[in-house]
């Protein structure tokens, strides 16, 4: 009898195994598995002290990774000055190995390891956060390597996640048609704007993909890590993701006047370094709620490896509730 998997992990020995014999960098002399929700990360360390993140990929139901774009966008952002996790090649000058897994081939890439404190509540490191955000896209204007495989556009962040929520195993014919009506105001709203900035995302900037360190000088700023949902797309979809991380998802969510300080303090810096229009602004919180369908699109592609119970019917009745709420909300600014 055939066993299907819908996907493995690989042991932290296994890892260090394949990057020792695909990569120049020496002997692993220890290894450690990180995390293996959206991606599976490990650390190595290697014998002349150099520590780096090997990052495991899943086929996502939007396809696969990312691998030339990340790539060369990484290496355009550190030639400009801004401190990012860069690609590592392989011996072969490739930015990621394919490792033969039993779902099927899966892409291994290798970053450099940053150090740092995370961004937490620190008025101080949301600002940093923020000037280094807009320091990201000022750099990104100038970039012209490969070009990505995928465009943060209403298709990527809005259509094709709610067409996955729509088919998951817990959508139920009463809720089919309430997150259709949502999916078709959001973009109504959207694209009622008219014409919006466009940059070079990182695509997922909530605060905890970044820590704050002191640089050779003694400078403290933002480092960035995790470039795997970056791409050309909307500004005030790439700023929403961060108070987005602050706003209670629940129904009768109302903003705490601690995270209304912590958003006010990251836009104001933001502001600082690069002009955001008023019109660009204004989509922010609906880009909030796209964010949202976003992610419940993420969860129902991943239920043949996380489980149904990871995205409960109960839970996406109560949802309907917060982006019908969502729909209307607005920022202080």
């Amino acid at each position: 009898m055939q066993i299907d998997i819908a996907q493995s992990t690989p042991t932290a020995a296994s890892i260090a195994r394949l990057v020792q014999a695909f990569y120049d960098l020496g002997q692993v002399v220890a290894s450690e598995f990180l995390i293996g929700r959206f991606n599976q990360s490990y650390r190595l360390d290697f014998a002349d002290g150099r520590r780096v993140v090997a990052r495991l990929s899943p086929e996502r139901f939007r396809g696969g990774p990312n691998i030339a774009f990340e790539a060369a966008a990484l290496a355009h952002w550190a030639d400009a000055g801004c401190a990012v996790a860069r690609c590592l090649l392989a011996a072969n000058g490739e930015a990621a190995i394919r490792m033969q897994l039993p779902e099927g081939p899966r892409a291994l890439m290798l970053f450099e390891h940053l150090e740092g404190e995370a961004t937490g509540d620190s008025v101080e490191h949301i600002a940093l956060l923020a000037h280094g955000l807009a320091a990201l896209h000022a750099a990104g204007e100038s970039y012209g390597g490969p070009p990505s495989a995928y465009t943060l556009d209403l298709d990527h962040l809005l259509h094709r996640p709610l067409e996955a929520l729509l088919r998951g195993s817990t959508m139920t014919a009463e809720l089919r048609p309430l997150y259709e009506e949502i999916g078709r105001r959001l973009a109504d709203d959207i694209l009622a704007f008219g014409e919006l900035s466009r940059v070079l995302c990182h695509g997922d900037t909530h605060g905890y993909n970044n820590f704050i360190a002191a640089d050779a000088k003694g400078q403290r700023r933002a480092l960035f890590f995790d470039f795997d949902e970056a791409g050309p797309g909307y500004l005030a979809y790439e700023i929403a993701v961060y108070p987005w991380s602050l706003y209670p998802r629940m129904p009768d969510g109302v903003m705490s006047e601690k995270a209304r300080s912590q958003w006010l303090a990251f836009i104001g810096a933001y502001r600082e370094v690069r002009p955001v229009a008023d019109v660009d602004l204004a989509a922010i919180p609906r880009f909030m709620a796209v964010r949202q369908l976003w992610l419940l699109g993420e969860y129902a592609a991943r239920i043949p490896d996380w489980g149904s119970q990871s995205i409960p019917t109960d839970y996406l009745h109560q949802q309907t509730a917060m982006l019908r709420a969502w729909q209307t909300l607005e920022l202080p600014l």
